[in-house]
């Protein structure tokens, strides 16, 4: 499937409906490490750790030294936490609040 065919943002949509309804942190990790390849895997960890990195407040140079991966994926990730109404902070909010959920 390419970027810019119509059933990316469908499927996508159908996938962050059902992990949403999930209510099994286990499944949902077990459902991803089926889904992903273990590099997949491993660069998504890495992308969710360089977020809570950049909320944190930790230099760049820093994350990038500590995770392995390029500034420029750093600093896509600083500017994406700076929009408005970000989904990055958004989302670090709910891991912020939600600290309960972890095991």
């Amino acid at each position: 499937m390419k970027i810019d065919d119509p059933r990316v943002g469908e499927n996508l949509s159908e996938l962050s409906r059902i992990l949403a309804k999930a209510d099994d942190n286990v499944l949902i990790e077990d459902f991803l490490r089926c889904l992903l390849t273990p590099a997949e895997t491993a660069d998504i960890a890495a992308r969710w750790a360089l977020v809570k990195d950049l909320g944190a407040g930790l230099p760049q140079r820093e994350i990038a030294k500590s995770l392995g991966i390029s500034l420029c994926k750093i600093t896509r990730g600083s500017r994406e936490l700076k929009k408005p109404n970000s989904a990055f902070r958004r989302m670090l909010s709910l891991f912020e609040t939600g600290a309960e959920l972890l095991p």
